[in-house]
């Protein structure tokens, strides 16, 4: 059977070539070996010494993170309302937040978010006002003098990518958690599912030079399945035996070789996953049906068998796309802000269930906020934003960064309420790294730019809202 011919019929097995630089998940697939370690596995053999998880949300598109967190004060709200004209949800509505340190202002939250701003208001939660990707502090004065400015500044592919490495002067850097997991994958005694787990594939923040994502679905106990979905037994086994003898075969041609080598490793580490996630901690918190709350209760699964996958340290991408509300606008967001909400309610439950809510710390990341200033029925491409971080690690109710004016012609609008940061990716993304176990003298490595925000030193921290 030629390269290509055999190519193809893999392909028509459900298998197709493997992703450069990430682990395909297969199921299905059975020999006596592999169920003799799939067995084994049903016990843990390594006692955690502790465990620490990082879990990423994209709110892909660039959510319009300022009528997700809104000043709700007299003078204040006629601020944002005036700027934000038909996009501004109505000061009644705002559910009202409490933060232990107030900067003179009242704040709210959008309508659809009552579980934020209960984990908010009781301390599980906090705000990172005005934040974004920054390659060095920046001034209306820098900004017009394109000094060191992120490379394609307000662009959708270019924005979400230097989120993912704190490296916005370059359009190739891994990402940041991936230079994490290079670091610290060692902590893991298991090496063989990779530290950093994703529910959306591949992607860049996980991306690293010796650890890459491993991908899983939030169904079929996280395994991707490969040998197709009939139902006809004999159909399967003689897809099974076939991919198992092609598997065997001693090949001559190192690319060849190299893709069997790979597709077996896959084939063993979803074997050991699958088993690990069927024999993990129950728990009984109900997720929605949503593709976030799946998605988290698959993570939630996941954490739930650490002890069977013998880990230490753990991170997790998911993504909650829709944010790119250039149109219906009011309606659209709306519905994203209360998919988020109820998901991270569910999600941090079942944290509580499994006694992991102070070891597992859950942030937001996004493309940009969105200019202020309306385009007639939603909001276009703008800069810094406000995230969110959850976990019992968390100094939570507070609000963190400096939340801006939003009149036009303050001194962070670069045009139509289009802010810049005025907290770095660097400081937000130092403080979790931290708190994961990098050292201060790691995180020039996993973060370059951060000399230009902060000096790294022991017991300190840029921003302060990890404990």
């Amino acid at each position: 059977m030629s390269h290509y011919n055999r190519r193809d019929f893999l392909s028509t097995l459900g298998l197709g070539c493997a992703s450069v630089g990430a682990t395909t998940l297969l199921s299905g697939i059975t020999n006596m070996g592999l169920l003799n370690a799939a067995a084994s596995a049903n016990a843990p053999v390594y006692t955690q010494n502790g465990y620490k998880a990082l879990v990423c949300i994209l709110l892909a598109g660039g959510n319009d993170s300022y009528n997700m967190l809104i000043p709700r004060g007299a003078s204040e709200y006629t601020e944002y309302a005036d700027v934000r004209t038909n996009l501004k949800i109505p000061q009644e509505q705002l559910l009202p937040v409490n933060p232990l340190n107030p900067d003179g202002r009242l704040y709210g939250l959008h309508p659809n978010m009552p579980n934020i701003q209960s984990m908010f208001n009781t301390g599980k939660l906090a705000f990172i006002a005005n934040v974004g990707a920054l390659v060095a502090p920046t001034t209306l004065t820098t900004f017009n003098g394109a000094q060191n400015l992120p490379l394609g500044l307000f662009s959708h592919s270019d924005q979400e990518k230097h989120w993912q490495t704190s490296v916005p002067q370059d359009r190739n850097a891994l990402g940041w958690g991936g230079r994490l997991a290079d670091i610290l994958h060692t902590n893991n005694a298991n090496q063989n599912i990779s530290m950093n787990i994703s529910l959306n594939g591949i992607n860049i923040f996980q991306r690293g030079d010796i650890i890459q994502s491993y991908a899983i679905e939030p169904r079929n106990s996280g395994s991707v399945a490969i040998t197709g979905s009939s139902n006809n037994g004999f159909y399967q086994t003689l897809k099974r035996q076939t991919l198992d003898n092609l598997l065997d075969i001693n090949y001559q041609n190192i690319l060849e070789k190299a893709y069997a080598n790979s597709v077996t490793g896959s084939k063993e580490s979803s074997l050991e996953f699958s088993t690990a996630i069927d024999n993990g901690v129950s728990f009984t918190t109900v997720f929605g049906e949503d593709n976030l709350s799946q998605r988290l209760n698959m993570v939630a699964k996941t954490i739930a068998a650490r002890d069977f996958l013998n880990v230490s340290n753990q991170t997790f991408f998911v993504q909650l796309g829709g944010f790119d509300t250039h149109d219906n606008f009011m309606l659209e967001h709306g519905e994203l802000m209360a998919t988020l909400d109820t998901a991270l309610q569910s999600f941090y439950d079942t944290l509580v269930e499994l006694g992991v809510e102070n070891d597992v710390t859950t942030f937001t990341i996004s493309d940009f906020a969105r200019k202020l200033v309306s385009n007639g029925n939603g909001s276009d491409h703008a800069w810094g934003g406000h995230a969110l971080v959850m976990g019992g690690a968390v100094g939570g109710q507070k609000i963190y960064g400096q939340y801006p004016n939003l009149y036009l012609g303050n001194s962070l609008d670069t045009g139509d309420g289009r802010l810049i940061p005025t907290t770095s990716c660097d400081e937000y993304f130092a403080e979790l790294a931290m708190w994961f176990g990098a050292s201060p003298s790691d995180l020039n490595q996993i973060l370059p730019n951060i000399g230009n925000f902060w000096t790294p030193s022991a017991g300190s921290q840029p921003i302060g809202f990890m404990g």
